[in-house]
């Protein structure tokens, strides 16, 4: 009888209509963006509409705003609820914050072992917080030294700078022999630029942080770095419009051929060698940030960026699913010219290798040797004061010391630790 019982059930399942999947429902996802650098809009257009054409009745609301708008759009969207955004574009420096805040959905559960394997452990520290996931990451980068090949023949250098130190001895070769008048531009205005500048030095220069809840970076490699900030600057070696630019001004300076070298993200490579965006395209080459003698080879800050799904998204897993596809290393290694890829084995994929050689050789150094910035609830708050300090040290209003005394002070009263 009970064998019986179990076979009618069978069958008037198998008679009843199937029941719609979400995917097949009238579904619309919203998804914020950031508008600057790697990915353009059209392409995220491109692969939304891969992703809407395998999933019938699931739209995308796609809305792009400037990083620095990026992080409130975010908070903001807590506050609409379920009117919010499904599925959102954030910052290594974040995960603490909006964890602690309830702000992203927890996918540790969601993530099998196998992809967490495959993809490069620097990527994962994007999205990472007390051992649990909280999105995937997308778009894995760090700082590389950009120069120009021909700038550099005219002074004698036959090989890039491998160390700061030697940075600075090439800069003065060159500014000598009349090449160019300010041979090295960064990004030092008053915003997260600058403190990712700040954190590549530091980490070349063996300097940390903060260690067990105490401020670290006021002594050390933290303060050697912003001395040679300061130094580079009064020698007249960088630019002193490096103050106020962004990543996209020291594109431009460097593109315009007005600078030798820059330190900037991979987004720069191709668009640096693209003829129509570059005058000094076919010129450039690529290392990474260069290294400190006594303390390591190579330098380099995360500056990676994840896709994370709101808590409170109506369509968590279509919203999952949608975070899936667009870090899938299918649809990365089509873009790769755009952003390097999060998994392991697309840097032997000749696909992605072909024509960014230099890139990829700098990437493999690179990105394993990526130093975090502070891993804080309260980031925003402690970046935006120390941004406003470095900002009092190389306009010479306060020297290097007392301007991190001051970020330490700041910070121990705050109880940003």
């Amino acid at each position: 009888m009970k064998r019986l019982g179990m076979l009618l059930v069978l069958v008037l399942c198998a008679l009843l209509p199937a029941r719609p999947t979400a995917s097949a429902e009238n579904v619309t996802l919203t998804a914020l963006f950031m508008k600057q650098a790697a990915y353009s809009d059209a392409d995220v257009r491109a692969m939304t509409a891969e992703f809407e054409k395998t999933h019938p009745g699931v739209k995308l609301s796609l809305e792009f705003v400037p990083y620095e708008a990026l992080h409130d759009k975010i908070v903001a969207s807590v506050a609409a609820g379920a009117r919010g955004y499904d599925i959102v574009l954030f910052d290594v420096i974040w995960p603490a914050e909006f964890a602690e805040n309830g702000v992203l959905l927890d996918l540790t559960n969601r993530i099998p072992k196998d992809v967490i394997n495959a993809v490069w452990p620097g990527a994962w520290t994007t999205v990472l917080y007390q051992d649990r996931y909280y999105g995937l990451p997308w778009i894995l980068d760090t700082k590389y030294l950009f120069y120009n090949k021909e700038m550099l023949s005219k002074a004698g250098l036959r090989t890039p700078p491998a160390t700061w130190d030697e940075l600075l001895r090439q800069a003065r070769a060159l500014k000598a022999k009349g090449v160019v008048s300010y041979p090295i531009v960064w990004s030092w205005s008053q915003a997260e630029a600058i403190v990712c500048d700040y954190t590549t030095l530091l980490a070349a220069f063996g300097g940390s942080f903060f260690e067990k809840g105490s401020p670290k970076f006021n002594t050390g490699g933290g303060q050697q770095a912003l001395q040679y900030m300061v130094d580079s600057l009064n020698a007249g070696l960088s630019n002193p419009a490096s103050r106020e630019s962004l990543e996209e001004d020291v594109r431009r300076i460097f593109s315009a051929g007005q600078a030798a070298f820059a330190l900037n993200w991979t987004y720069m490579y191709n668009m640096a060698n693209d003829p129509k965006e570059s005058r000094v395209a076919g010129k450039v080459g690529v290392v990474p940030s260069p290294g400190d003698a006594m303390h390591s080879k190579v330098s380099a800050v995360n500056g990676s960026m994840a896709l994370g799904v709101m808590r409170t998204s109506k369509n968590p897993e279509l919203a999952f699913q949608y975070a899936q596809a667009l870090t899938s290393q299918a649809v990365q290694e089509r873009y790769a010219k755009l952003s390097l890829p999060i998994w392991k084995a697309s840097y032997s994929n000749p696909v992605v290798i072909k024509g960014q050689e230099a890139l990829i050789t700098a990437a493999r150094q690179g990105l394993a040797a990526m130093y975090p910035r502070p891993l804080l609830v309260r980031y925003q708050e402690f970046s935006t004061i120390l941004q406003t300090y470095l900002q009092k040290a190389l306009l010479r209003q306060l020297s290097p010391k007392a301007a991190l005394d001051a970020v330490a002070n700041e910070a121990v009263q705050k109880r940003l630790k």
